[in-house]
């Protein structure tokens, strides 16, 4: 047994299920970048030796959505190894707040110091003028927390601290936000990321944005000061992760198009699979007026993006005002879509349901404009939730509103507040409907057909894309982001508070479940296959014409009901002419002034 050894368990926790069982699947969809980062941190500081050259640090990472998390067993490791250890539970959103207090309330039991950072803790220090009271507890019972970001070595202090024994309650770094340039690479051993579907990774460029979107959490954890990775950094992380054979990955700028330095950095992937034939995919996030930028689309895909997540939020101009998200205009989503689509690229979009002015029918109006008239491949359904860090959060706990007090829930796929207009039956039933509707067999047939109407339509992504989206809901119950494959469930792990269920019970049901839900997968998947075929084989597959893919011109004569159905669309339309006359008026003043 050696007092020189130190064991660093990064750990990033799942939530719980209704039941209270812990969301895990034998494969996970979304890589963790916190994790990837702190892990690269972590690498960084060991390399440096900050605990002394005495002191060999043990880097041990785990993705509680696809490894259980045994604390006793954990401990029972670390006390056999020797030495030293700290428990970092780290990227905790608010719903995995409470699973992570529970795992936290394991380790303390085992005696191994306990840490917590993420975005719960840094949005409630960054917004609320007193810490909540479940963090207080937690925070008395010998819990530290961490809020801000680790560059800049601030882990190392972190590792020190612990290794001495002198844990602080609190590292709050919150007013002081890190370059990100020349940082060490966020990186997860590749026998983590074979856990992940496609065995991606992920990482960020860039943090922080400038708009001020009332239901956002980035802007008060990450500021409103946008900071940047450099093309170089950009390369190190590609042959870094190459090097262990992950070639695809998720980069979870929150904008991607907001990146001064964008063109640089596609210029830099165009060159590594181009020019040295790297087989590398992306997955980027933008907002709607990326296309706008003279090149994005086009150095964007020949980069490797073949997939695109977009904040398209709503189609309502004045929903999207009463969020302060004014840089949306909707008389831009069908040409930024349509130039995506011309590149081959698949397009998702987020869309909020709960916004003060929407009702039951509005919603379900709005869900069949997008699927008429916008040429969008995947839609992702979110109630709008007052996240803890934002100011929708703030602005109801000063009022006094109602908003459960279970943050397991706050994971935008449940209900946590009442809605000005929409029962809470209403709302609930405008969500559930919304997903039914865009996944209805009948709208797959038209994204398919779509897809096999271009060459570069890949109708076969887009058939497993939406089975995907459409059976996380419909057997599995979660949002498609927190999906996977084969759900694991273990009777032991269930959240504190509830009864642990008897053997015969729980495997009577597990079994039942799995059974149930593979034959509804089967009996859904060859019926949509079916679809699949049938437009696949059609002859006149290229001649396939819709609302949404005819050039705006033309289906303008058509009259599309997205602007001519909300008093915000026809306003957004007419200002749209009024400055497109303005900006006419201004080069005929030009061309006679110089002539």
């Amino acid at each position: 047994m050696s007092a020189c050894d130190f064991h660093l368990v990064m750990i990033k926790p799942t939530h719980y299920d209704d039941d209270g069982y812990p969301i895990q699947w034998l494969r996970s969809a979304i890589p963790s970048n916190t994790l990837a980062s702190l892990n690269g941190l972590a690498e960084a500081a060991r390399e440096r030796q900050v605990l002394g050259k005495d002191v060999r640090i043990h880097l041990h990472t785990y993705d509680e959505t696809n490894k259980r998390i045994r604390p006793h067993k954990l401990a029972r490791q670390v006390r056999e190894h020797g030495g030293k250890a700290l428990i970092a539970l780290v990227g905790v959103q608010s719903n995995q707040f409470p699973r992570a207090t529970d795992l936290a309330h394991a380790f303390l039991k085992e005696g191994l110091p306990t840490a917590i950072g993420g975005f719960h803790v840094s949005g409630c220090i960054s917004m609320l003028d007193e810490m909540p009271e479940e963090m207080v507890q937690l925070q008395n019972e010998g819990v530290s927390y961490f809020a801000g970001e680790a560059e800049d070595r601030r882990l190392d202090q972190v590792l020190q601290d612990a290794f001495s024994d002198d844990l602080k309650p609190l590292y709050n770094f919150m007013d002081d936000l890190p370059s990100l340039e020349g940082e060490p690479t966020p990186i997860l051993p590749n026998k983590h990321i074979q856990f992940t579907a496609g065995s991606h990774s992920s990482f960020d460029l860039g943090r922080g944005c400038p708009y001020q979107c009332s239901f956002c959490t980035i802007i008060n954890v990450q500021g409103r000061k946008s900071r940047f990775r450099s093309a170089d950094d950009l390369e190190l992380i590609i042959r870094d992760n190459y090097a262990q054979n992950i070639n695809r990955f998720f980069i979870t700028d929150d904008n991607f198009a907001r990146n001064r330095e964008w063109e640089a950095l596609f210029d830099r992937l165009i060159e590594l699979r181009e020019n040295e034939y790297f087989d590398i995919k992306f997955i980027i996030q933008v907002d709607t007026l990326c296309h706008r930028i003279e090149g994005f689309i086009e150095k964007a895909t020949r980069a490797g993006v073949n997939r695109v997540f977009i904040g398209l939020e709503n189609i309502n101009p004045d929903n999207l005002l009463a969020a302060k998200k004014r840089q949306n205009k909707i008389t831009e989503y069908r040409e930024m879509l349509q130039k995506w689509r011309s590149h081959g690229a698949t397009t998702y979009a987020g869309y909020i349901i709960g916004f003060p002015g929407d009702t039951r029918e509005s919603v379900l109006r709005d869900i069949e404009i997008i699927k008429n008239e916008l040429p969008l491949d995947l839609l992702e359904f979110f109630y709008l939730t007052p996240l803890p860090g934002s100011e929708d959060h703030k602005v109801l706990l000063s009022k006094g509103a109602w908003m459960d007090p279970d943050l397991n829930k706050y994971d935008l796929n449940h209900r946590v507040s009442h809605h000005p207009k929409m029962s809470d039956e209403d709302w609930e039933g405008a969500y559930k409907d919304a997903w039914q509707s865009y996944y209805s067999d009948d709208h797959i047939a038209t994204v398919l057909s779509r897809a096999a109407a271009h060459r570069k339509g890949r109708p076969g992504n887009k058939l497993f894309l939406m089975m995907w989206f459409k059976l996380m809901v419909l057997c599995e119950g979660v949002h498609p982001l927190e999906g996977g494959y084969f759900r694991l469930k273990f009777r032991k792990d269930r959240r504190s508070g509830l009864p642990i269920e008897s053997p015969l019970g729980f495997y009577a049901r597990y079994l039942s479940e799995i059974l149930v839900k593979h034959w509804s997968y089967i009996a859904s998947t060859l019926r949509v296959y079916m679809i699949y075929r049938r437009v696949k084989r059609s002859p006149n597959r290229r001649s396939y014409k819709d609302i949404a893919i005819l050039p705006m011109e033309q289906a303008a004569e058509e009259g599309l009901a997205m602007i001519r159905e909300t008093r915000g669309g026809v306003e957004a339309v007419a200002k749209q002419v009024r400055d497109a006359a303005l900006r006419k008026a201004g080069k005929d003043k030009a061309r006679a002034s110089s002539s």
